[in-house]
């Protein structure tokens, strides 16, 4: 087993329609607005920027991320990810009954930063649920920012 190798699924039920979802999603350099963790975004151009997150864990993560797959069609939002952690990240969203959707969340990246890396085995079951705690405050701050919009 790789301890620097994870893995992340999560998925979201929000109170919009698919397609507002997706481009409340797109626009990545509003993340900081309604994710507290997202700290900072950078467009560096169109199709890549940098970000900062940092959860409950007393460190930040830098990344850069580059544009994949972007489907409106398909609700399909992928990145790639290097820095700190090297990957992908794709969110998928769908609709899910009238006026609602899902935003299915999935992350597969390797940890690059030396001291998540030398803290791999014992640090686990903390990152974990440090990235568990992220994910249920960013889908409380959409759902909140969507009904906003």
């Amino acid at each position: 087993m790789d301890w620097n190798h994870y893995r992340f699924r999560s998925l979201w039920t929000l109170p919009a329609p698919a397609p507002v979802v997706y481009r409340v999603l797109e626009r990545i350099e509003d993340y900081p607005l309604w994710w507290p963790q997202v700290r900072e975004v950078v467009r560096l151009d169109d199709t890549s920027g940098t970000v900062r997150i940092r959860s409950l864990a007393p460190f930040d993560l830098r990344a850069t991320l580059r544009e994949g797959r972007r489907d409106a069609e398909a609700g399909i939002l992928e990145v790639g990810l290097s820095g700190d952690i090297d990957g992908w990240a794709r969110w998928t969203v769908t609709r899910l009954g009238p006026g609602g959707s899902l935003a299915h969340y999935e992350q597969e990246v390797d940890v690059r930063k030396p001291l998540l890396r030398r803290l791999a085995v014992p640090g686990r079951p903390v990152f974990r649920v440090n990235h568990a705690l992220m994910m249920r405050a960013g889908r409380r701050g959409l759902a909140a920012h969507l009904e906003a919009v």
